[in-house]
């Protein structure tokens, strides 16, 4: 009697798909559709702010009687009209290194605190606590800082002035209240520190265990490990979250407008009164400019514009040195 022969099929890998999956499934291309839908949309709304933007700003520098870039006046209702920028961007910007220098080492402090040296229990409500001042209004910041930081802060003014009035820039030659720049300045750093430390701290919660576990083997200590393996591989997301900080501070307005004098004055010495930014001037002058007035103030809008779009695109690019950051690898 002839055996039948029964052919088996071999048993699939580990692993191994027992068949193949269709492809050109609905969802996958309805997806596919929407993401790329939605890229497109972001660049089309991005372009058309710009468009808008520069065709307001391009109406009022026509007609501007002085130099926009250099001009120390904000004056487009005058006859002839007359404004600039000048006083608007030496404010932002200044403000804005003051903002940096304070908050980036106190939310870099707190990052690593929260990721290497506070316990569980105790790290989770300071982690909290720090997410929970990103959700705080600006017009909050704004009241609290002129009913309780201006009137705080006329001592250490009185006492940079003091000890450091010989650097010029903490020389204080101006009688008033401390409605200045520097104190602008410590408010966005409060404003932006919460943003740079949750940051800066998902970051440092990145660093592989083996890298410190091998450094703590080889007996450094825990602060040679942070300096030696913590700080190192955090350094580019350090460096971006400090920018997304500083695009904050850079469009702040309601809290800056609260607290600052505006002057159309430019000076080195940040404790005089005085001053002005991009944002506060635009919210200040708004709702009593004409047409006209309103592409002035469009027109510095641009700026502004242009400045937060450097400072993101600044960030890109460091994120993109470091594969991790950038989801190469995703």
């Amino acid at each position: 009697m002839a055996s039948t022969t029964q052919t088996q099929t071999p048993p699939a890998r580990p692993g191994g798909r027992a068949r193949s999956r269709p492809t050109g499934r609905l969802g996958d291309k309805i997806f596919l559709g929407l993401s790329q839908g939605s890229g497109i949309l972001l660049l089309v709304i991005m372009a058309s702010i710009a468009v808008f933007l520069s065709y307001r700003a391009a109406l009022a520098i026509s007609k501007d009687e002085g130099n926009f870039f250099t001009t120390f006046d904000w004056n487009p209702a005058g006859s002839p009209p007359v404004f600039g920028i000048a006083v608007l961007l030496f404010g932002t910007v200044v403000s804005s290194i003051i903002a940096m220098v304070i908050a980036v080492p106190v939310a870099v402090g707190i990052a690593l605190f929260i990721s290497h040296y506070a316990p569980r229990r105790l790290a989770a409500p300071i982690a909290y606590v720090v997410d929970l001042l990103a959700a705080v209004p600006s017009i909050v910041y704004g009241i609290w800082g002129a009913l309780v930081l201006v009137p705080y802060l006329e001592g250490l003014n009185l006492w940079l002035d003091q000890f450091f009035g010989w650097t010029y820039i903490f020389e204080k030659t101006e009688i008033g209240v401390a409605r200045s720049l520097f104190t602008v300045g410590i408010l966005l750093a409060i404003m932006i520190l919460p943003i740079v430390t949750s940051v800066s701290r998902e970051v440092f919660l990145q660093v592989p265990k083996m890298n410190e576990e091998a450094a703590l083997a080889l007996g450094a200590t825990r602060w040679e490990v942070i300096r030696l393996s913590v700080l190192p591989f955090g350094r580019s997301g350090v460096i971006s979250a400090s920018m997304l900080g500083l695009g904050r501070a850079l469009g702040e307005t309601m809290a800056v407008a609260t607290v600052l004098s505006p002057s159309f004055l430019i000076s080195l010495h940040v404790l005089n009164p005085g001053g002005g930014t991009f944002a506060q001037n635009i919210a200040a002058k708004f709702g009593e400019a004409d047409a006209f007035g309103r592409d002035a103030l469009i027109a510095s809008g641009l700026v502004l514009f242009v400045l937060t779009l450097l400072v993101n695109g600044a960030a890109r690019l460091i994120i993109a040195r470091r594969k991790e950051y950038s989801g190469a690898n995703a």
